[in-house]
């Protein structure tokens, strides 16, 4: 008897970006396939260095990122296991270069390494994919490339200008990042150098039958008036309350008109309507989408609920379309349902038209039928992706507007209302930050006669414009063309921790270092801080894509009046003070903006070193308060005064209070040191800045711990234990690291 053997079934290795995705798709592709992840990029051009040559078409060289070797040998130790291999990174450019350089690292033939893109994660998309395997392409990888040189150049080569000028080495140029900063900063001089301008207007409380209602004066025999001062506002209001003045109605115009929903969200529009609506950040925006869209666990394993959240595509697919077509149709009824589908298209060019706009990935799932699986903020953010999309299927708003035009002498007064009659998209979806309220207006036809009850002059101020915040921020960058979805929240983000730019009651506002960095790299960088030529260069990046432009002819183009620009600041440049507007309380003279090595700013005396006097800055940059003097058991080995504990730019120290002897102020854990055993284990700082703990005996005794010891020593191998805290939580861990020893620590909060 024969026997017939069984086609064995291929065992497929998926590897994806973030391991937040992988039990989404695991539960969508079954047994056969592992999922593993890159955690973003593996490999980087190294530091220091430029890391491309120049002289060889710009070749650049890459290196594993030390944070990622582990990461590289776990791949390479499971690769060759598997009969296929998908690489399954972000449907983007920076995810087309992530898979390249993952198989740049993987010690396996060629033909057994695909790429996969999706722009959701279902099993629809996600079984579409893997069945339409591709080359990686190489096209969108030289763009990424490309512009990840162009922006090395710039920093590596700008940023030593301010450091010359500016003696601060924690400061930073970017190629895209000190437009975003220009911006800000020139928003901030046209704001101070505003002059308002004075003018009035006129309103009426008029009366018919009763009831009565405001109009607003805006016509003068026929003509629009402007009243610019108080004294003609009320010779106006002195004529408008003469005996014989009369009040008719003069016209009434009743219009129809329709509200249409606007599109889907794209990655700006969402980060726009989430800070408007919800209060989010834009970084926040986008971590709770990343979440949304790598699946959340509703019980039935884990779903991802929305779409890539980095697009500037309003497209919809057909399926999404349908979906949305038998919803509203079911819950809503065929009124709320467009005769032909609504369709979008964006105005701009160098749409990434691959992707979809962002969306909920089964429409089907109502926010609140999953809100028990959500946390606050991603019910919120999917609700409002929610709703905005199935608004965007639906029929227009259809609004009757009334205006109405009221005669008195040689004036004209008028007022309006506009009444939804029909709410269409509205029932999901308002753009309006504000709920629109209805204005009552009496019923008032042509000739009828109204009474005057009140008149009442109003005195208002032109505004300068406002300071930008995120959101605002987000729509100038994409108006101006300048970088693309998935670098809006780096650009704010940097600028920010840089300390260049502050928020104020939730707006932008540049710091005096910001201000100052701006002015410098504008007045000699006039070309890379154009934004025509920074928006110019992100379209010569999609051509790139595009197969339209040679990405070495790119950077060739811009290296040599770069580099010749670059060498002739160098030679002249100067170093500068930053001028504060603090005056020292010493000697009066003004203090600088000045930069700790541990990268925190402070204010020091111009008069150093005469008069050296320094002022410690809180986080938004203003004048810290000195904390209370707080009295120590230690006295002083120069005179034997008391020592006090003071908090000056580079962190606590104690000081005399009869001779001022200054001395460092140790933190002591009061754990003795395991190695030396004659030693204490204090709280040390490394040249950088981070904290650790070593033994006070140092340099006789070099033991250290980049962790706080508890004191206590592990039940498994006598070795300290440490308190490790992290986005998860505390822990208490072995300070031996081949030890598995582990503590979860909880909190009473977490039980509360």
């Amino acid at each position: 008897m024969s026997q017939v053997k069984e086609k064995k079934q291929e065992r497929a290795l998926v590897i994806v970006e973030s391991p937040a995705k992988s039990k989404t798709i695991k539960k969508i592709l079954g047994n056969n396939f592992q999922i593993e992840a890159s955690y973003g990029h593996i490999r980087n051009l190294p530091d220091n260095v430029l890391g491309f040559d120049v002289n060889k078409g710009f070749e650049p060289t890459y290196v594993i990122i030390p944070e990622k070797k582990k990461v590289v040998t776990k791949l390479n130790e499971l690769a060759p296991k598997f009969d296929k291999i998908y690489l399954a990174s972000d449907p983007d450019r920076e995810g087309e270069a992530i898979a390249w350089h993952v198989r740049q690292v993987l010690k396996v033939d060629d033909n057994k390494v695909f790429r996969i893109e999706f722009n959701e994660i279902t099993p629809k998309a996600v079984k579409h994919a893997i069945e339409n395997y591709r080359q990686i392409d190489m096209d969108k990888v030289k763009a990424q490339q490309t512009r990840q040189i162009l922006d090395k150049l710039v920093g590596y080569k700008l940023s030593p200008v301010l450091w010359k000028q500016l003696g601060n080495y924690h400061l930073s140029a970017g190629r895209v990042q000190s437009v975003a900063l220009r911006m800000i900063c020139e928003r901030e001089e046209e704001i101070e150098n505003f002059v308002p301008q004075e003018y009035w207007s006129v309103h009426a409380n008029l009366e018919k039958e009763g009831k009565i209602f405001e109009a607003e004066l805006t016509k003068c025999k026929g003509k629009k008036i402007e009243i610019k001062t108080g004294e003609e506002a009320e010779k106006i209001k002195s004529e408008l309350l003469s005996p014989d003045m009369k009040y008719i109605v003069d016209k009434v115009t009743d219009k129809q008109s329709q509200r249409k929903p606007t599109a889907p969200f794209i990655t700006s529009t969402l980060q726009r309507e989430a800070s408007s609506k919800l209060g989010f950040g834009v970084s926040k925006t986008m971590q709770v989408a990343q979440k949304l869209y790598e699946g959340i666990e509703l019980g039935e394993g884990a779903v991802g609920l929305i779409t890539y959240m980095r697009t500037d595509s309003t497209r919809i697919s057909d399926d999404a379309r349908d979906a949305a077509k038998d919803f509203i149709l079911k819950n809503y009824g065929e009124k709320y349902y467009p005769e032909k589908p609504n369709v979008y298209q964006k105005g701009k060019q160098n749409v990434q038209d691959a992707h979809e706009a962002i969306r909920p990935s089964y429409p089907e799932r109502t926010p609140d039928s999953i809100k028990q699986y959500l946390t606050s903020e991603q019910y919120r953010l999917y609700k409002l992706i929610w709703n905005k999309f199935m608004s965007s299927q639906m029929t227009p708003a259809n609004i009757a507007n009334r205006t109405v035009e009221i005669k008195a002498g040689d004036y004209t007064f008028k007022t309006g209302t506009s009444k939804v009659t029909f709410d269409g998209f509205l029932k999901l979806y308002n753009e309006s930050d504000d709920e629109e309220k209805e204005v009552k207006i009496p019923d008032l036809n042509k000739d009828d006669e109204l009474s005057c009850k009140e008149i009442i002059p109003k005195q208002h101020f032109t505004q300068p414009p406002p300071r930008y915040n995120e959101a605002s921020l987000v729509k100038a960058l994409e108006e101006y063309g300048i970088g693309r979805p998935s670098t809006y929240a780096t650009i704010i983000t940097v600028i920010q921790t840089r300390k260049y730019v502050e928020k104020v009651e939730k707006a932008l506002k540049p710091t005096v270092l910001g201000r100052t960095v701006s002015k410098q790299l504008c007045s000699q960088f006039a070309d890379i801080m154009d934004y025509k030529f920074t928006a110019g260069m992100e379209e010569k990046l999609d051509k790139i894509a595009e197969q339209k432009l040679v990405w070495n002819q790119v950077l060739s183009d811009f290296y040599t009046p770069f580099m010749n620009e670059v060498n002739a600041v160098m030679k002249t440049a100067q170093k500068i003070n930053i001028e504060s507007d603090v005056v020292c309380p010493n000697c009066g003279k003004k203090m600088l903006v000045k930069t700790s090595r541990f990268g925190s700013q402070f204010l020091g005396c111009s008069g150093y070193p005469e008069c050296k006097t320094i002022l410690p800055l809180n986080a938004e940059g203003e004048v810290k308060q000195p904390d209370a003097e707080v009295k120590v058991d230690e006295k002083c080995e120069k005179c034997n005064g008391d020592m006090v504990l003071k908090t000056g730019p580079y962190g606590k120290y104690l000081e005399c209070v009869e001779c001022k002897n200054r001395k460092k102020y140790i933190v002591s854990t009061g754990v003795k040191c395991p190695k030396c055993g004659q030693g204490e284990i204090i709280e040390k700082k490394s040249k950088y800045g981070k904290v650790f703990y070593g033994c006070n005996k140092y340099p006789e005794c070099d033991f250290a711990l980049w962790d706080a010891p508890t004191g206590d020593k592990c039940p498994k191998c006598g070795e300290l234990l440490v308190k490790k805290v992290g986005k998860t939580g505390e822990k208490i861990v072995c300070s031996n690291r081949k030890c598995d020893y582990k503590l979860e620590v909880v909190s009473s909060e977490s039980n509360e």
